[in-house]
C-alpha cells in the first residue's frame, strides 16, 4: 500500500500537466513541478513553490476570474459536477496566461489521494500547442463559413489568433481595424453594432448579427460571437464569425411567403364577403373581372351571363375588343367551341399555352397571334339547381399553369359567385314585384293644375325587398285649392302597405269635407286610433292656393318642407303634432306660408334626407341645394335631380313631391 502511495506521489509531482491539491477551504497543500514552472518560469524556483503552499488556489487567478474559480471549487466538492472546467486567467509572474482549469474532488483518478476531502486542480496552458490549434482551426474552417478573430480594444486592430481562418473573405481585403469594419457594415446596422461592442466590454459576452458588403459588393449577414479577455494594459474581444446569409435569406423568404399567404387569405375572405353581400349583377361582375382575376395574377378577365341560351358579356377588364366581339352572343347549344363546351358540361377548362389556345379557338387565330394572351381559364357558374348561369374567363400574358390549389380556390369562388348571382336575380325579381305592388297602391296620375307644376317619385329601398308604407298624393279640393300629401307608415310588409292604402283613401274622403288641414289630420288620426290596430304614420298635409300662393299646412311628425329659388333655399317646419294613430285626442295646429311665383317646394319622407350617418338637417340642406341649383327647371327635371343625388342614399324607401309655383 505504501509503495502505491509513493508511486502516486511521484506521478503527481512529475506530471506534465500543472497540478495542485487543496483542502475543502481551497488552501493549497501541494503543487507539482509543472505548476511551479508555469507560475515562475523556472523548475528550480523552490521559493516559488513555498510561496504557493497555504494560499487559496482561486487567488492564483486574476481578481475578475476568482468568482469562477470558487464556483468550480464548490461544484466539485458537493458533486454538482464531477469535473468542473473553467476558462481562467492565471497570473504567471509579470505575464497573464489564459488556461483551462479542471477541478475534481480529491479521491478521483489522475493521482489524487483516495479518501481526501479537498480538490485536485489541473491547469492546461492554451499557449502550449498554439501552433497545432492554429492548424486544426484552419483546417476546420477552410471549407466552412466560419472565421476566428480578435479585436484589441486599445488599438482597434483586428488579428487572427489561430492563424488565417478566412477573416478577409467576410469583409474583403483591407479590413484591419474596427473603423475599417464599420465602413463595410450596412449603415442601418452600425449604431447597434457599436452598442453591442460597448456592452461586451462591460459585461464580457458579445453576440450580434449585422449586414456587410463583401469583397464582391454583395450583401452578407454575419453572426459575430465573442468574449472579452482582460489583461493588464490589454483588453481584447476574441470570438468567431459565421456567415448566416443563407439562413437570413431563408428566414426572409419564409416571412415574405407568410405575408403573401396572409394577404392572399385576407383577399379571399374579403372577396367571399363581398360576393355574399353583393346586391347587383354589376357588383358581381366588377368583383370577378378585377379583384378575383388579380387574386390569381391574371392580366385580364371577362364575366358573362347565360340568358336565353346565349352568352351576354356584362363585364371585362384588360381584354381585346375583338375577343369580346367573338364571345358576345355565343349560342351555347349550337356552338362547339371551348366556352359553350365548358357551359354545357359545367366543367372548367384550362389552357396553359398559346398553342393550346390557338388549337381551341381557331376562329380567334388572328386575335391570339396579334394579342398578348398566352393562357387562360374558363370557369362556369351555376346556381343551386346546378344549371349554368354564366362564366368567367381569366387571361395571362404568359404561359400559366393553374396549380391544384388555384383550381380548388377558383371552384370555391365560382360557387360563391354563382350563388350570389342567383340570389341577386331572385332579389331583383322580388324588388320588381314589391315596387310594382307599391306603385299600384299609389295614385296612377297627378292631376294637371293651372299655375302649378307638380312631379312625384317613389323609390323602393335597395337594402330590402319588402313592400313599404311611404306614399304621396295630389288632389284638387272642391274650392279649387290643391291638396298635397306625403306620409310614411311605420314598418314594412303587407300590413304597412295596407295601412298606407287605408290612410290615403281616408285622407281624400276627409279632405273633401274639411277646409281645415288640421281637421283632416285629426279625423284620420281618430280613424287609425279607433281601428284597434297598432299602426301609426308620420304625415304632412299642405293645402295650396295656386292663384294667391297661400299655403296652409298641418303636420304629424313628417320632415320639414324645403323652399328654394334662384337666390337660395330655406327650410320651413310647420308646427307639428304626433304621428297619426298614436293619440286619438291629438290636435294638429295649422301653419301658414306664402309662396312667391317661381318658388320650388319639396315634401318628402325621411328616407330622402336622413340615415344612420346623415343628420336630417344636413340632408335637408343638401336637398335644398339641389332645388336651388335646378330652380329654373321643370318639376320633373328637379325630381330626377333629387333622385340622382339621394342625399341619404337608398337604404330606405323614398316618397317625394316637388311643386313649382
Amino acid at each position: 500500500m505504501g509503495a502505491t502511495v509513493a508511486a502516486l506521489d511521484v506521478g503527481f509531482r512529475y506530471a506534465p500537466v500543472a497540478l495542485l491539491r487543496a483542502d475543502h477551504s481551497g488552501r493549497i497543500g501541494s503543487v507539482n513541478q509543472a505548476l511551479v514552472e508555469l507560475i515562475s518560469g523556472s523548475s528550480m524556483a523552490h521559493a516559488a513553490e513555498a510561496g504557493l503552499i497555504g494560499r487559496r488556489w482561486p487567488h492564483l487567478v486574476l481578481a475578475g476570474d476568482r468568482a469562477e474559480g470558487w464556483q468550480a471549487h464548490r461544484d466539485a466538492l458537493d458533486g454538482t459536477a464531477p469535473t468542473e472546467r473553467r476558462l481562467l486567467r492565471l497570473q504567471c509572474g509579470d505575464d497573464v496566461r489564459t488556461v483551462v482549469a479542471s477541478v475534481r474532488a480529491d479521491g478521483e483518478p489522475d493521482g489524487a489521494e483516495p479518501g481526501g476531502d479537498g480538490v485536485v486542480v489541473a491547469f492546461f496552458d492554451l499557449a502550449h500547442g498554439g501552433e497545432e490549434l492554429g492548424v486544426l482551426a484552419e483546417l476546420g474552417v477552410e471549407r466552412s463559413h466560419t472565421a476566428v478573430w480578435a479585436l484589441d480594444i486599445a488599438t482597434g486592430e483586428f488579428s487572427q489568433p489561430l492563424g488565417s481562418t478566412g477573416f478577409g473573405r467576410f469583409f474583403g481585403p483591407g479590413v484591419r481595424t474596427w473603423q475599417d469594419l464599420l465602413e463595410r457594415v450596412h449603415p442601418e446596422d452600425v449604431e447597434q453594432l457599436v452598442a453591442a461592442a460597448g456592452a461586451a466590454r462591460r459585461h464580457g459576452d458579445f453576440d450580434h448579427r449585422f449586414r456587410v458588403r463583401d469583397h464582391r459588393g454583395d450583401e452578407r449577414w454575419i453572426q459575430a460571437r465573442g468574449r472579452t479577455l482582460g489583461q493588464p494594459g490589454r483588453t481584447r474581444i476574441v470570438g468567431v464569425l459565421d456567415d448566416v446569409t443563407e439562413h437570413a435569406q431563408l428566414v426572409r423568404r419564409l416571412a415574405r411567403r407568410q405575408r403573401r399567404e396572409a394577404d392572399h387569405s385576407r383577399q379571399v375572405t374579403e372577396l367571399a364577403g363581398a360576393l355574399v353581400s353583393a346586391t347587383t349583377v354589376a357588383e358581381i361582375s366588377e368583383l370577378v373581372v378585377a379583384r378575383i382575376a388579380s387574386l390569381f395574377d391574371g392580366d385580364g378577365g371577362v364575366f358573362g351571363l347565360l340568358e336565353d341560351g346565349r352568352l351576354r358579356v356584362t363585364g371585362y377588364h384588360g381584354v381585346d375588343q375583338s375577343v369580346l366581339a367573338a364571345l358576345q352572343g355565343i349560342e351555347v347549344a349550337e356552338s362547339r367551341g371551348p366556352v359553350s363546351t365548358a357551359l354545357r358540361r359545367r366543367a372548367a377548362r384550362f389552357y396553359e399555352s398559346r398553342a393550346e389556345l390557338l388549337d381551341a379557338f381557331p376562329n380567334l387565330h388572328e386575335v391570339f397571334t396579334r394579342g398578348k394572351v398566352q393562357s387562360c381559364a374558363i370557369v362556369p357558374l351555376s346556381g343551386s339547381d346546378r344549371l349554368p348561369t354564366g362564366l368567367w374567363i381569366f387571361g395571362w400574358t404568359r404561359p400559366h399553369h393553374c396549380s391544384h390549389d388555384e383550381r380548388m380556390l377558383m371552384y370555391t369562388l365560382a360557387d360563391l359567385a354563382g350563388q350570389a348571382l342567383e340570389r341577386v336575380k331572385l332579389q331583383q325579381a322580388q324588388l320588381d314585384l314589391s315596387a310594382a305592388l307599391q306603385r299600384r297602391m299609389l295614385p296612377p296620375d297627378v292631376p294637371e293644375v293651372r299655375g302649378l307644376d307638380v312631379a312625384v317619385r317613389y323609390l323602393p329601398s335597395q337594402a330590402g325587398f319588402d313592400i313599404c308604407g311611404d306614399w304621396y298624393d295630389v288632389f284638387t279640393l272642391p274650392d279649387g285649392r290643391i291638396g298635397l300629401v306625403v306620409g310614411d307608415v311605420q314598418g314594412h310588409g303587407v300590413e304597412a302597405a295596407a295601412a298606407m292604402g287605408q290612410i290615403r283613401v281616408a285622407f281624400r274622403a276627409y279632405a273633401a269635407g274639411h277646409d281645415d288641414p288640421g281637421a283632416v289630420l285629426a279625423a284620420t288620426n281618430r280613424l287609425l286610433s279607433e281601428a284597434g290596430e297598432i299602426v301609426f304614420a308620420t304625415c304632412g298635409y299642405l293645402v295650396l292656393d295656386p292663384v294667391t300662393g297661400i299655403a296652409h299646412a298641418a303636420w304629424a311628425g313628417q320632415p320639414p318642407i324645403v323652399f328654394a329659388d334662384s337666390q337660395g333655399m330655406a327650410v320651413w317646419g310647420p308646427e307639428t303634432g304626433p304621428p297619426v294613430g298614436v293619440d286619438p285626442r291629438a290636435v294638429y295646429p295649422v301653419s301658414q306660408a306664402w309662396l312667391e311665383p317661381g318658388t320650388v317646394m319639396l315634401m318628402c319622407s325621411d328616407g330622402l334626407v336622413e340615415n344612420a350617418r346623415l343628420a336630417m338637417d344636413d340632408g335637408l340642406s343638401m336637398a335644398g341645394s339641389v332645388l336651388a341649383e335646378w330652380s329654373g327647371a321643370t318639376a320633373d327635371v328637379i325630381a330626377d335631380a333629387l333622385v340622382g343625388t339621394a342625399p341619404a342614399g337608398r337604404h330606405d324607401d323614398i316618397a317625394l313631391l316637388v311643386a313649382r309655383l
